[in-house]
């Protein structure tokens, strides 16, 4: 009777032990974006190709569409380790100051410009302030060049955006850049946006042409105003103790397949502003290209913010302005 018992104390014993070896080898990643914009085809080309990388061994799980929470919700899971790997977007700047550079109106030339951004001030600069704050960026990804888009009119120069309530990420830099431009921004979640427009909460939004369509925004605005005013990156982002738990052998897949992954993304997100202005057209909205040089002008007070406001903020400015002419 006793070597039964002890064979089955050992037999629980193991199913605890493989239960919680299962545990460890899942990964779990999760973004706020849905399964058809930019973002979450770039999370299933990544899954996809991390799986195949790590084999049988690994169980890499992503949740998309914000079930696992929006991106403030999934900044603290990172840091409590409750999930893996993230795709923050906007929320950095509240997270670290030095992260609205990528706030700052027309500050990104173009997908070779914003390269060599990556490069030399993400993730060397960025990537080391991210640390001081639990965070370990693994990646710079895509969210695209921002369009915006309401319900009243076209919108060609700042001052027709007087009145209108835009909706706007949880991001203090993209409010004030809206408030310069004579708009009244709403931050909100990005799951709420398409019943808050149906609805008539507010008028209009902004976001990449993949953003706007995953969402089906399409469908309940009239107007697309391209504007390009800021583009978005993408991080894919780890918990720094999280981070550090992962077997090494599991960080370097995920650090080179990330790398892999943005290449994927950045040519993706090139043929899709190219398909998508028609697949709006064809949805019955009206579309106009917006004065670049008049929302450049009326810029200038958040560039004056982002040099006052931000410690070397005046020095990543200049250093990502000049590596758009290399």
């Amino acid at each position: 009777m006793l070597k039964l018992k002890q064979l089955l104390g050992l037999s629980a014993l193991s199913l605890a032990l493989a239960s919680a070896q299962a545990q460890a080898d899942k990964i779990v990643f999760a973004i706020g974006g849905t399964p058809q914009s930019l973002q979450g085809q770039t999370a299933q080309e990544f899954t996809r190709r991390l799986q195949a990388r790590l084999g049988d061994e690994h169980q890499v799980e992503l949740y998309d569409s914000g079930q696992l929470g929006n991106e403030q919700q999934l900044v603290q899971k990172l840091r409590l380790g409750t999930i893996d790997l993230a795709a923050i977007s906007s929320i950095m700047s509240s997270i670290d100051p030095q992260f609205a550079l990528f706030d700052m109106p027309f500050l990104v030339k173009d997908r070779a410009h914003l390269k060599r951004i990556d490069q030399n001030i993400i993730m060397k600069d960025l990537a080391d302030s991210a640390e001081t704050k639990g965070l370990h960026i693994v990646s710079t990804w895509e969210n695209g060049f921002r369009q915006i888009t309401n319900n009243v009119r076209p919108i060609d120069k700042p001052e027709d955006l007087d009145g209108l309530k835009i909706r706007t990420p949880k991001s203090e830099w993209r409010t004030k850049m809206f408030k310069a431009w004579g708009a009244n921004p709403t931050p909100m979640a990005f799951s709420e946006v398409f019943v808050a427009l149906q609805t008539g909460v507010v008028d209009g939004q902004e976001n990449p042409l993949s953003n706007i369509n995953g969402a089906k925004f399409q469908e309940v605005q009239d107007y697309l105003s391209l504007t390009n005013h800021v583009y978005s990156p993408i991080w894919l982002t780890a918990g720094k103790g999280g981070w550090q738990k992962l077997p090494e052998d599991v960080r370097t897949a995920v650090t080179e397949v990330a790398a892999e992954t943005q290449g994927w993304a950045l040519a993706k997100g090139e043929e899709l502003d190219q398909k998508l202005v028609g697949t709006m057209r064809d949805a019955g909205m009206q579309i106009n290209k917006a004065d670049r040089d008049a929302f450049v002008k009326a810029s200038a007070p958040i560039y004056q913010a982002y040099a006052e406001r931000v410690d070397g903020g005046q020095a990543l400015v200049d250093r990502a302005m000049a590596l758009a002419e290399e």
